[in-house]
């Protein structure tokens, strides 16, 4: 599967996510968000900045439980909580999260 975006071509999975981590941009996650559903504002780039940044250091893309806790370590806990997250990310915070910073899903993840 792909998307063609700005004259480019981008391979995704057949679930949507980036098969090329390299290509993401934020003209790509801003194309992603679309197709989620999902308006992006600047609680939503801390989020996925965070998981770029989580991904650079451990190379894994952290499951639920794991992205709530670290967010709540780094911005603290009124942002490292399921609702925060989920009212961000209606279909999943690691899951749906992952896909818009253009990293693969996570580990656990149905």
């Amino acid at each position: 599967m792909a998307f063609e975006l700005n004259g480019k071509t981008y391979e995704t999975d057949e679930e949507g996510y980036l098969v090329n981590l390299s290509d993401w941009n934020e003209d790509v996650a801003k194309y992603l968000a679309e197709q989620e559903g999902v308006n992006l504002t600047d609680a939503h780039w801390e989020v996925i900045n965070f998981l770029r940044d989580y991904y650079n250091e451990f190379q894994i893309a952290p499951a639920v439980r794991v992205l709530t806790k670290a967010i709540g370590k780094k911005l603290g806990p009124d942002k490292g909580n399921s609702q925060y997250l989920y009212e961000l990310f209606p279909y999943g915070p690691a899951k749906q999260a992952c896909k818009i910073a253009g990293l693969p899903k996570p580990t656990g993840c149905v």
